[in-house]
């Protein structure tokens, strides 16, 4: 073959072809921002999702909770985080706060989390983040509005829903909480540029009921803090909306039950059989999350689809390097 005329990611694409990887340079990654940039600026706020943007990601992804009168926010926590919360006064809570639900909108923008106290093993994980004061979590809508603002029509969506069966209090109903998140969606136009993800399944079942054409993620991990499958055990997991590990024999079948379009894992529980066999099933596969160089490129060679990171910076030199392309918006 004369590989010169066709450049570099043709060279690239053999040599990996010949060490048994699959050819990522003729394939498009999603490069999506982990709640943001979270590695750069405080996490699910409107300055780190802006930068996010502005480093052009394929995918802004987030977290939703529901307040008391009923506004989507952007928050991963269904209560007040301690670690970046601080109070009216600007002290940082002593301990977690209330619940979202409990606090109307107004009552939440009382609250500053534009910052890491310092003093949490938080701040050590996050060093290079730069605080700023007087940020506020956001409604949903301003995010929405925020990209529109910018004339951007081509970035899409990831938006988590926070919801627990262990914790009913702490949210609406899986179908309510769904129906308020559509609207939300529906009323800014941006259905089109949403997929729905969460690691409690039942909110994804309500999405593929009420909204069939968009895509469903269903999140995975198996963690001493968080395990939404339950396999070890081998009790049946309250998380999976009725599709037990038992019954279908791997995660990517109980997902395709599940009626999901992609599997999104934590990155250190992928390998490339793994891989392979959800994209086989036709699940596109994101690996999450996955933040220094070297993780990310062993997921780039177990031929994940996309990356989620809180350092999209790093990822997109990385992917520039290897010759992949992804979808940047600008």
């Amino acid at each position: 073959m004369h590989f010169k005329r066709f450049g570099g990611r043709a060279l690239m694409c053999w040599a990996l072809l010949m060490a048994g990887l699959p050819c990522l340079a003729q394939r498009t990654i999603d490069l999506q921002g982990h709640r943001g940039a979270r590695g750069l600026l405080a996490e699910n706020t409107l300055p780190s999702l802006a930068l996010a943007l502005q480093m052009g990601v394929t995918t802004l992804e987030l977290d939703v909770v529901v307040t008391q009168d009923d506004v989507l926010v952007i928050s991963h926590d269904p209560a007040l985080n301690p670690d970046i919360t601080r109070d009216a006064q600007g002290r940082f809570l002593s301990s977690k706060g209330p619940d979202i639900r409990q606090l109307s909108f107004e009552q939440l923008q009382s609250y500053d989390v534009g910052r890491i106290n310092p003093t949490t093993r938080y701040a050590q994980t996050f060093s290079a983040q730069k605080g700023h004061d007087g940020v506020r979590i956001p409604r949903l809508k301003d995010l929405f509005e925020l990209v529109k603002a910018q004339g951007n029509t081509q970035v899409k969506f990831a938006i988590e829903t926070k919801i627990t069966p262990q914790r009913p209090d702490q949210t609406p109903e899986p179908e309510r909480f769904v129906q308020l998140l559509l609207q939300d969606i529906k009323d800014h136009g941006m259905s089109e540029r949403v997929q729905i993800l969460s690691f409690d399944w039942r909110t994804l079942q309500a999405v593929q009921k009420t909204a069939p054409g968009m895509p469903t993620v269903y999140i995975t991990a198996q963690l001493a803090a968080l395990d939404n499958l339950g396999i070890k055990s081998g009790q049946p997991s309250a998380w999976t909306a009725g599709f037990q590990h038992a019954q279908h024999g791997s995660v990517p079948k109980m997902i395709k039950a599940a009626g999901g379009t992609h599997w999104s894992s934590f990155w250190r529980e992928l390998d490339a059989q793994k891989v392979r066999e959800a994209q086989s099933l036709g699940l596109k596969v994101l690996a999450w999350t996955v933040n220094d160089r070297q993780s990310m490129g062993q997921m780039l060679d177990l031929g994940v689809d996309g990356l989620v990171t809180d350092r999209p910076d790093i990822a997109a030199e990385l992917l520039k390097e290897r010759g992949i392309r992804w979808s940047s918006p600008r």
